[in-house]
């Protein structure tokens, strides 16, 4: 049976092991999310309630990590949202609902926390099925007017955006450094860096943008 709780400090380097293995060579030859969750529990946009970890039989298999993000509209109004990653969960039990479970339950708590909407980038056909839909039907883009293909919202609460057009800014958390990521990973127990098919997938959505008709919304 699975079951899920907020994280430990003992979890940490299981889940960042959990990460490594999760996202190596899925995006790029090697990864960076293990790095990104090594630093992000220090960082002040990093909020502890919503990091939570999936045991299966007492085995923690998966995690999810969330940090505030911000929205401005177009009167330089700011308002406080949520975005999650890295989600992982290990690749002996990914494709069996175990993700999905985990950010269903943090929907929940966050909801609770009183945040109402959540911004995240990641390949649609993993997150459609959880209420995300595209940016741009929510007219959520970022500074430059842009609405990727890979950032898509989700409201916790119905008219949370108000129809308003609004401007994306993520925890500068995210910003990794590849390089001081790669010296990090250089210190683990190594793993093989190669190509896979998934890496030329990942490019095209993460260099792609959403441009249609508004009437067609």
């Amino acid at each position: 049976m699975m079951t899920i709780r907020n994280e430990k400090e003992t979890d940490h380097k299981i889940v960042e092991d959990i990460t490594r293995r999760a996202f190596y060579n899925l995006y790029i030859p090697g990864c960076v999310e293990h790095y990104l969750v090594h630093i992000m529990r220090e960082h002040e946009d990093f909020i502890p309630e919503l990091d939570f970890v999936a045991e299966l039989d007492g085995q923690v298999i998966g995690n999810i990590m969330y940090t505030q993000a911000k929205l401005t509209d177009e009167q330089g109004t700011e308002k406080d949202i949520l975005t999650f990653g890295p989600l992982c969960i290990a690749p002996e039990h990914q494709r069996k609902g175990y993700g999905k479970a985990l950010m269903e339950h943090s929907f929940r708590r966050a909801a609770e926390l009183g945040y109402d909407v959540i911004v995240i980038f990641g390949s649609p056909v993993n997150y459609v099925s959880s209420g995300f839909k595209s940016c741009k039907k929510f007219n959520v883009c970022l500074d430059n007017g842009k609405f990727p293909a890979a950032m898509m919202v989700k409201e916790l609460r119905d008219g949370a955006l108000d129809g308003k057009r609004w401007f994306y800014r993520d925890s500068p958390v995210m910003a990794i450094d590849e390089k001081v990521a790669q010296k990090y990973d250089s210190t683990l127990e190594p793993m093989e860096k190669k190509y896979l098919p998934s890496q030329d997938e990942f490019y095209i959505m993460s260099h792609s943008f959403v441009e249609y008709d508004e009437n067609n919304m």
